[in-house]
Parts: C-alpha cells; sequence; structure tokens
C-alpha cells in the first residue's frame, strides 16, 4: 500500500467554543503512535489509560487483568495502523483519553495527501485553545472552573484557582512549541 499523509482533526467533544488541533501524519502511524502525537499536541500528559473508539470497537492496550478483556469488544491496537481505520475523507473516530474525566475527542479524516519523502515527524498545522489540565473532571467541570476563575470574589474562585492557576490562559495555543515537542518525540513509522 502506498504510504499516503493524513490531514486530520483532533478536537475535544463538548468544548465550547472548540478545542482542536489539525495535524498532518503518516496513513500507517500505528495507533500507539497516533496515541501520543494526539497527547503531545493536545498538552496532555499521558497519565491516564485511553482507547480509539471505531464501529463499536474498543482498540487499545491489552489488560491481562481484565477478566472481561474478550467478553467486550476490545482490539489490541498494537499493529493497527490509521489507515485500517480512516479509509476516505470525512471518515470519523474518538479517541478517549482519561476514563474517569472522559476526555472524548473526535477524530476526523479531512484530506488524503500524496507521500511527502520531507516530512519527518508528524505535523501540527493549526489549532485553538489550551487543552484543560489533567484529572480537572471532565469538559463540564473544566467549563464552571474557566467561569468561576473570572470572579475573584465569587463562589467557586478557590477552587477554580487551586485547579488552574490564577494566570491560566484558556486562550493559549503555541503551534510551534507543540511542533518542537512532535519533533523530539520518535515515532516509528517515519
Amino acid at each position: 500500500m502506498k504510504k499516503e499523509i493524513y490531514q486530520i482533526q483532533v478536537s475535544l467533544i463538548g468544548s465550547k467554543p472548540k478545542i482542536w488541533r489539525r495535524l498532518i501524519v503518516p496513513s500507517n502511524m500505528p495507533l500507539p503512535d497516533l496515541h501520543k502525537v494526539i497527547q503531545t499536541s493536545m498538552g496532555w500528559e499521558n497519565a491516564h489509560a485511553h482507547q480509539f473508539i471505531f464501529e463499536n470497537k474498543f482498540y487499545t492496550q491489552p489488560s491481562k487483568d481484565d477478566p472481561m478483556w474478550d467478553d467486550n469488544k476490545n482490539v489490541d491496537y498494537k499493529k493497527v495502523r490509521v489507515h485500517d481505520l480512516l479509509k476516505a475523507e470525512k471518515d470519523q473516530m474518538i479517541y478517549e483519553y482519561d476514563f474517569g474525566d472522559s476526555w472524548n475527542h473526535s477524530i476526523v479524516l479531512e484530506k488524503i495527501l500524496p507521500q511527502d519523502q520531507t516530512l519527518k515527524h508528524p505535523v501540527c498545522i493549526a489549532g485553538k485553545l489550551r487543552c484543560p489540565p489533567e484529572d480537572s473532571g471532565g469538559i463540564h467541570r473544566y467549563s464552571m472552573l474557566l467561569e468561576q476563575l473570572k470572579d475573584p470574589k465569587g463562589e467557586g474562585y478557590e477552587d477554580a484557582a487551586y485547579w488552574l492557576g490564577t494566570e491560566y490562559d484558556p486562550e493559549y495555543f503555541d503551534k510551534e512549541e507543540i511542533n518542537a515537542l512532535l519533533r523530539s518525540r520518535n515515532f516509528g513509522c517515519y
């Protein structure tokens, strides 16, 4: 199979305004590497479990301690590549990170581009807004914390300041910083 390049959009479901990244990745990237690319580009810390969801199947790391592994629609994702799931423009899947906070991300294949020999690592070409901090309670709690942080005299301000910090800027997005991190990682498909 010809090695194509995928332009995908990863967006945090339920975020308003939308928190998203537009990424360039090889179509033959293994899902474990795509997980690392998403973690890096969104600003997560890879501190929790994750899975990709496509056509009612759950692509994730196998759990030897999970007696229900075979009963559920779980698939060991080590050898599954992005192009095994996303085959045509507008195809979609879900990436869930942190099963407690349930940070669900929509992944949409926006464009299929020809092979590019100069591409040596994944690239973030666009995006908006800062990713919520780890363990901040899910998208609804994060939205509430942002509102509480706006009013230093209001109820909940101290909790919001604890989780987000008083100088937290939800608008922050630095594409160059993300790309520097992506360049520094080792992704085996290049």
